[in-house]
């Protein structure tokens, strides 16, 4: 092989590499999430109505619909609860000012309003394939980039553990989190392989598409000042992507400026969840003795179930700080001390076992502490899967797991 054509091989493994990792993990996560959706079809068709249901809640110019008989629409139909009526709302007919639609960051709803346009005008449809698709792609992202930042069999696990977490049908309904997790782990896989235009333009679709996305700006901003550092290149460019993401928050703001004259709107309308500002480990302090409280009281399910996820995650991501770059570490524990900061004082974990959903490296953590204590992967899918199961009863339901 002459020396030219050696050099042109050479240049294309890489490339061969990537398309063969590739396929490797679409080869797991299609699998996997197929799994996944079987799952939440059984649910959907199985537990609505299986416990006597709670009033449905509704939300201003989209009401909840009635508890419906037991039947083949709850395959999908079942799953329109709670915040993901919000984002229907808002993909149909926009925001409106004297509500609490601010608070909810417009990419998604915006996606959902596009594929709706192009089906013809169905919001609810648009938004299963929204959700879904995103969580596809936010499989295969992660599986790649744990497989380079530590080994295909962590990447596996963590694609398991991610699939069947207690929570993880929220990826599949109405909500933002398989798109923000899309494009959370997707600026990472470009940050660390220095293309800093896709991490850029991924950081800033995330914060547009929810109030943590910002905490993407100083986490790649780190990155790039470690790159430099370990010697792979200059800083600017990935400071440049950083302060892109941050242009992603000020954007929305800067929109709610213009209509509102106010550009906290989106801030201030926290408190129609009656949010308030609490030290983290205040919040945690309270929660754990609020949990304590109703051990063995039946009145006490929310405030034990929220501990019992959220603690663990919290232990693992001071694991994952130690172990991983401080990037991940920045982002993982801005992700949990912002909603920590503002809580619903009565129920200081409320929606945190599903803000958690995105924390992919504290689930890094789990899938490589599973490994060393030779935890079988189906044991954990099963473990998570009775946990998702009972969960999804509770918010089908209308119970507030939301």
């Amino acid at each position: 092989m002459t020396t030219a054509v050696k050099g042109q091989a050479d240049e294309l493994d890489p490339v061969l590499d990537e398309r063969r990792l590739l396929i490797d993990a679409l080869r797991y996560c299609v699998p996997v999430f197929l799994g996944l959706r079987l799952l939440t079809f059984v649910i959907g068709l199985a537990a609505v109505g299986i416990v006597p249901p709670l009033d449905p809640v509704g939300v201003p110019g989209w009401p909840a619909n009635p508890i419906p008989d037991p039947g083949w629409q709850n395959l999908f139909t079942a799953w329109e609860r709670f915040d993901a009526l919000w984002f229907l709302r808002i993909a149909d007919a926009g925001y409106r000012t004297a509500d609490g639609s601010a608070a909810f960051f417009p990419l998604y709803s915006l996606a959902v309003r596009t594929v709706s346009f192009v089906l013809g005008g169905h919001p609810f449809a648009a938004s299963i394939l929204v959700s879904n698709a995103a969580f596809l792609g936010a499989l295969v992202v992660t599986y790649l980039l744990t497989t380079s930042e530590i080994d295909e069999r962590a990447a596996r696990t963590t694609v398991v553990l991610l699939a069947f977490f207690p929570t993880s049908y929220f990826f599949l309904m109405p909500y933002s989190e398989s798109t923000f997790l899309l494009l959370a782990v997707t600026a990472f896989w470009g940050a660390r392989r220095g293309r800093w235009g896709l991490a850029g333009v991924a950081g800033v679709l995330a914060a547009l598409t929810r109030s943590v996305g910002l905490v993407l700006a100083p986490a790649l901003a780190i990155e790039a000042l470690h790159r430099r550092a370990e010697g792979r290149g200059p800083a600017w460019p990935g400071l440049l992507a950083a302060a892109a993401t941050g242009i992603g928050t000020l954007a929305y703001l800067g929109w709610w400026e213009l209509r509102t004259g106010d550009w906290l709107t989106p801030v201030t309308r926290q408190e129609n969840w009656e949010r308030t500002f609490s030290w983290p480990w205040v919040s945690l302090w309270n929660a754990t003795r609020s949990a304590g409280r109703y051990v063995g009281n039946t009145n006490g399910g929310y405030w034990i179930i929220d501990w019992v996820i959220v603690v663990p995650v919290l232990v693992l991501s001071v694991w994952a700080w130690k172990r991983y770059r401080p990037s991940y570490g920045l982002y993982l524990w801005g992700g949990l001390l912002i909603p920590l900061t503002f809580v619903f004082e009565d129920r200081p974990l409320m929606s945190m076992p599903r803000f958690v959903l995105v924390l992919f490296p504290a689930f890094w953590a789990a899938s490589e502490l599973a490994g060393r204590s030779s935890i079988p992967r189906w044991a954990l899918a099963a473990v998570g899967a009775a946990g998702l199961g009972l969960l999804s009863l509770l918010t089908l339901n209308w119970y507030y797991i939301f």
